[in-house]
């Protein structure tokens, strides 16, 4: 029977430098859809939920969804499954490139990571062929480098994974690298790589395609997604022209993006750090993942080669989030992001909370030493302290490459880290978007926009408006987009193709791919049972009901000035109706929950 998956997974235990290949439970795939479902229900099962995250107990998981790799648009998705070190939290970082359709094609659904290599070590898969190599020469190196040593060893064929130098370092910012400019990012899963002594994995395969259930349906379900894309405005123009950076002025003109630090909502220099700036001036063309039509990467030139350029988080992170509207220091600060392997919206972030520590006298002088002064809209800071957190230049550095949360516990000033549950919040101000902050608050891995993109309903009224002052409807709202966020993440696609498509057309290519006959109501209870399994998680590794929160700066300190002056978060209204709506008391599922997702066996406690 041709499915999708490839019912294998790969199992490599680094402390006895062995491997072997395991079979995968196909109704389990199914239950789970594949990427970052399946690979959260083994985390929970093997226990990982009460390990230390850098320990070598804790288990590291890289998935495919069963669409990555076939000709679905957007199958080039790939999830890293850990628990996660910057808050103990479940950790789910998505990424895109080509590295994971090639393992695909080399034959797994998974790679799983266990215990403590005695030495940096690296992994080789060429279809049946697996080596645990020594990675002592690539140890230190960063991104671009490691990249064009395995490419040359390897061959053009072959696509690597990596950490870089704040992986190794074990950075609470620190992301997985690969195809040198994408990045699973958020959370510290660097970290965990680097704790394992794990320097890079590169798979190469004999196969560049994988046959569906139904060929035919398939075909049909390609063609209807394609014309989708194509009739949507943010996936056949808006992305293709400008990437994510498209959002700077819109964000911008309703005030609700975020400056110095969450202190405003309204960058006035906002036009200078735009998308339409950077494509402009120094767009050289679109960069594209596997198998996607929209293109939405932005690859500029860098000292004679051509390199990604930032995305609209950084864009904000690093520009008006510092104060700072200099275009050219954005794109090497990003660059330099990239090159260490640190996370775009978690580095910049924490320098813009020490320009406030800096700015109230938290940070002295004498702690700046040989480095650029953290003062708001200073370009240079930006580059050099993003340099300098990657190397751990100094204990400053080294402190703020830990991210926020524990900076500005250090000085005794939590408050003005701008974060959930300890990982810091994204491009867009909570309290002018009334459900992005709910879902903020309510993210299972911590403040992040892409677990719950409300932004595309309260914003781009996509598929329909919502009034983003209001409260009324967004939990439902929220938890729609967590359910459904969850499913695509798992499916293996990008989360950028719900900009054109719905649960009926994700079921759709699911069931022609897989042999599976999910309904499109089907296809949400799997996103859901996903969410709630990720929650179990959190459970038993400590979580407690109070972490569904924000700071106080965003719930009781309204935006002084712009076109969302005077507005906070709202989120008290909210969460207790989100909630009800989950089925969850008191932050956490119900067994009558559980039963109903068909999960409750998977409660350890």
């Amino acid at each position: 029977m041709n499915t999708t998956y490839n019912l294998k997974r790969l199992r490599v235990n680094l402390t006895d430098r062995t491997w072997k290949v395991e079979p995968i439970d196909l109704d389990e795939a199914k239950k789970y859809i594949g990427g970052r479902g399946l690979a959260t229900k083994w985390l929970y099962d093997a226990g990982c939920a009460t390990v230390d995250p850098l320990s070598p107990e804790n288990l590291l998981i890289f998935a495919n969804g069963p669409l990555t790799g076939t000709n679905s648009p957007t199958a080039g998705r790939y999830m890293v499954i850990t628990k996660q070190p910057i808050n103990n939290k479940i950790g789910s970082a998505n990424s895109g490139g080509t590295w994971g359709a090639r393992l695909k094609y080399a034959g797994y659904d998974a790679i799983i990571f266990e215990g403590k290599a005695d030495a940096p070590v690296r992994l080789f898969i060429d279809d049946d062929h697996v080596e645990i190599l020594d990675a002592s020469d690539l140890w230190g190196k960063k991104s671009t480098e490691c990249n064009d040593i395995l490419r040359d060893i390897h061959g053009e064929k072959s696509n690597s994974l990596y950490i870089g130098p704040a992986g190794e370092q074990l950075s609470m910012l620190s992301c997985v690298m690969n195809d040198t400019d994408r990045a699973a990012g958020r959370g510290g899963v660097g970290a965990v790589m680097g704790s394992k002594n794990l320097k890079a994995i590169t798979v190469k395969a004999s196969r560049n395609i994988v046959d569906a259930y139904d060929k035919e349906a398939m075909k049909a379900a390609f063609k209807r997604s394609l014309d989708l894309f194509k009739e949507n405005g943010v996936t056949s123009t808006g992305l293709p022209t400008y990437g994510t950076a498209v959002l700077v002025n819109i964000i911008n003109g309703i005030g609700a993006l975020p400056t110095k630090n969450w202190q405003e909502a309204h960058f006035p220099e906002a036009e200078q750090i735009s998308g339409e700036e950077l494509a402009e001036k120094y767009l050289v063309r679109r960069g594209h993942c596997h198998r996607c039509t929209i293109g939405c990467g932005r690859v500029i030139e860098r000292e004679g080669r051509e390199v990604g350029g930032p995305e609209y988080e950084p864009l904000w992170a690093y520009g008006s989030n510092c104060g700072v509207s200099d275009l050219p220091s954005i794109n090497e600060a990003n660059f330099q992001c990239n090159e260490y392997g640190l996370d775009a919206i978690g580095t910049p972030t924490t320098i813009a909370a020490a320009m406030e520590l800096w700015q109230r006298g938290y940070i002295k002088p004498e702690e700046n030493k040989d480095l650029p002064p953290l003062k708001w809209g200073n370009g240079e800071a930006i580059v050099e302290w993003t340099k300098a957190m990657g190397e751990g230049k100094n204990e400053l550095a080294k402190l703020m490459a830990q991210g926020s949360a524990i900076l500005c516990d250090h000085y005794d000033a939590p408050q003005y880290s701008m974060s959930s549950k300890r990982m810091d919040m994204p491009a867009y101000d909570a309290r002018a978007i009334q459900g992005i902050g709910l879902n903020y608050a309510t993210s299972n891995r911590g403040g992040c926009h892409v677990r719950g993109y409300t932004i595309s309903p309260e914003v781009l009224g996509l598929p329909v408006q919502s009034d983003r002052t209001e409260t009324s409807g967004k939990a439902e709202l929220v938890k729609l987009f967590q359910d459904l966020t969850a499913a695509i993440d798992s499916l293996g696609v990008c989360l950028f193709s719900s900009f054109a498509l719905g649960a009926a057309e994700y079921a759709t290519l699911f069931n022609a791919a897989t042999g599976s006959s999910l309904s499109p109501e089907e296809f949400l209870e799997a996103g859901e049972r996903i969410y709630n399994l990720e929650r179990l998680f959190n459970k038993d590794a400590g979580m407690e009901q109070a972490e569904d929160s924000m700071p106080d700066r965003v719930l009781k300190e309204p935006i002084p000035s712009g076109p969302s002056a005077g507005m906070v978060s709202k989120l008290d209204e909210m969460l207790p109706e989100y909630y009800a709506v989950r089925g969850w008391v008191d932050g956490f599922p119900t067994k009558e929950t559980l039963e109903r997702l068909l999960i409750a066996s998977e409660v350890t406690n």
